[in-house]
């Protein structure tokens, strides 16, 4: 696929996050903003080994969305990818809508497992790539954490067993987008530096923007490929609230909706960039 068209279907998944937070009322813009050309790399980067028409499929690729709350990037890349219809993205919260506030694995095709509980998601990524290797397997296990996520103690334990089990099957995605949901994360827990805390655990780690599709591509492709003993660390450096100028770098927008007039601004501001793309 095009570099053009992926960075297309990353602006749609904007467009559809911010579309249906707004219709729900309430959600997580900002960090599921930030995470969505990771996702647009994973799934329509030819990165994922994954059937929409067969999700369980043996041979498959897994991938936990550890930072549960940033469920409605995951439901706009699964709808893109087809999963499900996409009209059923506007039922996000709704009574009823199996698009639950965090994923649900019961109810949304592609979801691996439930996710939503902080610091859980790379012990559930481990617990997939042992049993992925102890069936012989050869799929990769992909985790999408948190930055302020890395302030679990569960993390380090779980970083440390993968590390000492040489997991090479299993690549974590830190989404280094610097706020949570009290601040910056430099001023609640300082978990800066997370590039040296992983090697410190025994990973393979490497930092890369995690804006520039083509990159991350390149990147993912390559740990993906690469059995050497190590497990891997992704720094994902992002931007949170990418795409709406009001919601960027504001810790404000890491947990609401935007009001009327505010979606409205903000469907604006991602169809002209759609203008902006295709002119260029």
């Amino acid at each position: 696929m095009e570099l053009a068209e992926l960075e297309r279907i990353a602006l749609d998944i904007r467009t559809d996050i911010v579309r249906m937070i707004g219709a729900a009322g309430s959600g997580h813009p900002g960090g599921s903003l930030s995470c969505a050309d990771i996702l647009t790399a994973l799934y329509f980067g030819d990165v994922l080994t994954y059937d929409p028409a067969d999700p369980k499929m043996d041979g498959r690729d897994y991938f936990i969305l550890a930072k549960g709350h940033a469920a409605p990037a995951l439901y706009a890349t699964l709808a893109h990818a087809g999963f499900f219809p996409k009209e059923e993205l506007i039922t996000l919260r709704k009574l009823g809508s199996k698009l639950q506030g965090h994923p649900d694995s019961s109810l949304v095709p592609g979801v691996e497992v439930s996710t939503g509980s902080l610091g859980q998601g790379l012990s559930i990524a481990c617990g997939c790539a042992c049993g992925l290797r102890l069936k012989e397997d050869p799929a990769t296990v992909f985790a999408v954490l948190g930055d302020g996520e890395c302030e679990e103690g569960q993390v380090w334990e779980a970083a440390m067993f993968a590390a000492h089990q040489g997991l090479d099957n299993l690549v974590a995605i830190i989404d280094n987008n610097g706020l949570q949901i009290d601040g910056a994360i430099t001023d609640v827990c300082s978990p800066e530096l997370l590039a040296d805390k992983f090697a410190s655990f025994g990973f393979d780690v490497h930092e890369v923007c995690g804006h520039d599709i083509a990159a991350l591509i390149e990147l993912l492709g390559a740990c993906k490929a690469d059995r050497t003993g190590k497990p891997h660390a992704i720094i994902a450096h992002t931007i949170k609230g990418k795409g709406v100028s009001f919601m960027e770098n504001q810790v404000g927008w890491h947990g609401k909706a935007p009001n009327a007039e505010q979606l409205e601004q903000a469907l604006a501001e991602l169809a002209e960039a759609g203008k902006e793309a295709c002119r260029g």
